[in-house]
């Protein structure tokens, strides 16, 4: 009995420590965003020329964004979070970093292999719900009458 009560109370306090660190988080990563807006905009305005460097800095606010909406999502589902919003903000990422850093192709069929693997583990996670499922019964536009 003593035990399930330590083990309970480490829990709310891990919780709570949790919650508290995410909240720092999301606020740095505000920060971050309005950060980048600003610098988007300087170099806009100032290096319009330099259209390699304004795109770089718009993939990173991206990135700052995709965790930005990751953590609000795991406030909003009541502290749990999916998988696949990580797969997700990978391979978003991962295609990104492929339009930016363009040079090196070896590096870029690398990272398409790796978008390749985490399709594949994003089709293994919900299989019901992926292209490669089996149906399980005719949608509502199916069921209508043939002509």
């Amino acid at each position: 009995m003593e035990n399930k009560l330590i083990i309970l109370a480490i829990t709310k306090f891990s919780n709570v420590v949790k919650n508290i660190t995410l909240s720092i988080l999301l606020i740095l990563l505000s920060f971050l965003m309005i950060r980048q807006i600003y610098s988007i905009g300087e170099m806009a305005i100032f290096t319009p020329k330099d259209v390699h460097s304004i795109l770089e800095q718009v993939v990173n606010f991206f990135l700052y964004f995709a965790f930005f909406t990751m953590v609000v999502v795991y406030f909003k589902n009541g502290e749990y979070f999916q998988l696949r919003y990580l797969i997700y903000i990978g391979i978003t990422a991962t295609i990104r970093f492929i339009i930016v850093n363009r040079s090196d192709v070896f590096q870029n069929l690398l990272l398409s292999i790796v978008i390749l693997v985490l399709i594949v583990g994003y089709l293994l996670l919900a299989p019901s719900k992926s292209i490669l499922g089996k149906k399980r019964g005719k949608t509502d536009e199916q069921k209508g009458t043939s002509i």
